[in-house]
């Protein structure tokens, strides 16, 4: 569904929502019944963030496209400090 302005002479502008392609040239004004003419705007378009087109994308992909696991994954090793925490606390030389 998309919503279409119009302009009544009289009344002034008014939205009507319709099917895509299906708008006329003219509508009945709501209030006077009146004939209005459609007025062109600019389309009301939304552009998706990066992440939720990026996750409706996999999201979609996984529908038809699974990723197959063949190896268990490596384990994270958390690196070693440099410093035992217990000693962190004295004073350095």
């Amino acid at each position: 569904m998309a919503t279409y302005q119009y302009r009544c002479a009289g009344c002034g502008p008014f939205d009507v929502i319709q099917p895509i392609g299906r708008a006329l040239a003219e509508e009945p004004c709501g209030s006077c019944a009146g004939p209005a003419r459609r007025v062109f705007t600019a389309p009301l378009l939304a552009r998706t963030s990066t992440h939720l087109a990026r996750a409706l994308h996999a999201q979609e992909a996984s529908a038809h496209e699974p990723r197959v696991v063949t190896d268990v994954p490596a384990a994270r090793r958390r690196p070693t400090p440099a410093v035992d925490p217990r000693q962190a606390g004295l004073p350095k030389p």
